[in-house]
């Protein structure tokens, strides 16, 4: 298999992200591909799990990781095999949902991560959400922001993102975080780029909006389904949901109709200046779920 691996140099400097970087080269399945991730806090009784979505990686949760690990929390925050730090297969066809879900599986059975609030959006969404069900033990809390269940129905405007990705050569990674955020400095759109030198880097951008399940037998699709009777029926944990509002493709309604699939969650908190990527706006969304799950805030 064919692989890049992105060089150190490119994540030097990064503002606002001067985090230890740490890596595991043997998950199973994974045949060597390098899996990085960003682990803050030390022991701690409650770990957070943040998993980013695509285009992005971990950088996306530097908002957040100051103000969970400020409250005593761990925070661990790995990039999905092709973006951030990780190894990136250079083949489209490597990709597949259930690959990346089987990675984050074995990922947190590696770091052996119990007592876990699942902090995710977008994809971290589309795959963490199904990982509780596997391992309910080891999930306490749950944090969803702007994101959904991949049950085989997809909206409009997400088949306009997926046409619009698909006709990129080369997609714009930190322009198209920015043009959510016109304030994010050059510095920090650099940042969302940093992983990408070229576009061969981009194998897993190009993939990922055509992985998610736009039919009733696509790969993923019955498997969300199952985690979907899981939130309803056998979640006993607290949760708490963000909304982006400015999100065209999983804004309000979507995550409403994603609420009433949770069970137990409360009223969302509306992010009126977010889009969808909403972590832009983290740090006042994390210090709200520590409130709700009453854990303490530094």
């Amino acid at each position: 298999m064919d692989a890049l691996r992105t060089p150190d140099e490119r994540f030097a400097d990064l503002p606002g992200f001067a985090f230890a970087p740490h890596y595991v080269a043997d998950l199973p399945g994974l045949a060597g591909l390098r899996v990085h991730w960003v682990d803050e806090g030390g022991a701690a009784p409650v770990t957070a799990l943040c998993l980013h979505g695509n285009p992005t990686w971990g950088y996306l949760y530097r908002h957040m990781i100051p103000v969970f690990r400020g409250a005593g929390l761990r925070v661990v925050a790995p990039d999905l095999i092709g973006f951030g730090r990780s190894d990136k297969p250079v083949d489209p066809a490597w990709h597949t949902f259930e690959r990346h879900r089987e990675m984050l599986l074995r990922f947190v059975e590696r770091l052996d991560l119990r007592n876990i609030l699942l902090v995710v959006q977008d994809w971290g969404g589309l795959l963490g959400l199904t990982l509780p069900m596997a391992m309910p033990e080891r999930f306490t809390l749950l944090l969803v922001m702007n994101t959904g269940l991949g049950i085989g129905q997809v909206t409009e405007g997400f088949r306009q993102w997926r046409a619009y990705s698909n006709s990129q050569a080369d997609l714009p990674v930190g322009r198209l975080i920015q043009r959510g955020k016109p304030e994010l400095s050059a510095a920090e759109v650099a940042a969302y780029d940093a992983p990408f030198p070229e576009p061969r880097y981009k194998a897993a951008l190009k993939a990922f909006p055509n992985l998610v399940p736009d039919g009733a037998d696509a790969p993923g699709a019955a498997l969300s389904r199952d985690a979907g009777e899981f939130w309803r029926a056998r979640w006993s944990g607290a949760s708490f949901m963000a909304i982006g509002m400015q999100d065209p493709v999983l804004g309000e309604a979507p995550m409403r109709a994603l609420q009433t699939t949770i069970r137990g969650c409360p009223e969302p908190m509306r992010v009126a200046e977010g889009g969808h990527f909403v972590q832009e706006w983290g740090g006042p969304i994390a210090s709200a779920a520590l409130a709700h799950f009453e854990l303490k805030s530094a």
